[in-house]
């Protein structure tokens, strides 16, 4: 897999901007296919830090209703990534 396509984007919430300011755990949402190994290769990679731990959720999409008609939004992977201390990532500088 692409190391490239493994990480979409990163996950930006207020529980996330807790976690990575008192734990330095970052959030990010992956490819549903990625594995573990796959994620820490890409992050190791893409931002040069060491990663420490990793923990994955695959996220059920809700149920959506627009009048009759229901539906649900779609089904996604995350990922928490413990980085080692003193280690950062620059994509969440300044948020």
């Amino acid at each position: 897999m692409n190391i490239y396509s493994v990480i979409k984007k990163p996950l930006v919430t207020e529980k996330s901007t807790i976690a990575r300011d008192e734990e330095n755990k970052y959030c990010f949402e992956v490819d549903r296919g990625a594995t573990k190994i796959d994620i820490r290769n890409a992050v190791e990679k893409i931002f040069k830090v060491r990663v420490v731990n990793i923990h994955t959720v695959n996220v059920v999409g809700k149920k959506r209703r627009v009048g009759k008609i229901a539906g649900r939004k779609r089904s996604w992977k995350k990922a928490v990534i413990t980085l080692a201390s003193g280690s950062s990532i620059e994509v969440y500088e300044g948020v």
